[in-house]
């Protein structure tokens, strides 16, 4: 069973890492479904891309130093799951990881 995740991680690096990069998230979402491991670093990515598309909805009524730290926090979460993907680990990213189970695909 090991060897099989293994192969689920070592097969899906970069589409994982395509699930952290913007509109980019909605491309393993529809090609590798059946990998469990970039399935769900894909869920994360979808609601770190939806919160980018929340922020620039706000924009135009919130100060631009709002707007800044928020694209700024979404970024860097961005960058840790990458890493993460990375690494091989399912690291599940604060408040994120919740939001991301909620949605079934």
């Amino acid at each position: 069973m090991e060897d099989r995740q293994e192969q689920y991680i070592n097969e899906g690096k970069i589409f994982a890492i395509l699930g952290y990069l913007f509109i980019l998230c909605i491309i393993p979402l529809i090609f590798k479904k059946e990998n469990p491991f970039v399935f769900f670093h894909s869920k994360q990515g979808l609601v770190l891309f939806l919160g980018e598309v929340a922020i620039f909805i706000l924009s135009i009524i919130l100060p631009i130093w709002i707007i800044k730290l928020g694209a700024f926090i979404l970024l860097a979460t961005s960058f840790v799951g990458i890493l993460a993907v990375l690494q091989g680990q399912r690291l599940e990213l604060p408040i994120v990881s919740r939001l991301a189970d909620r949605i079934s695909l």
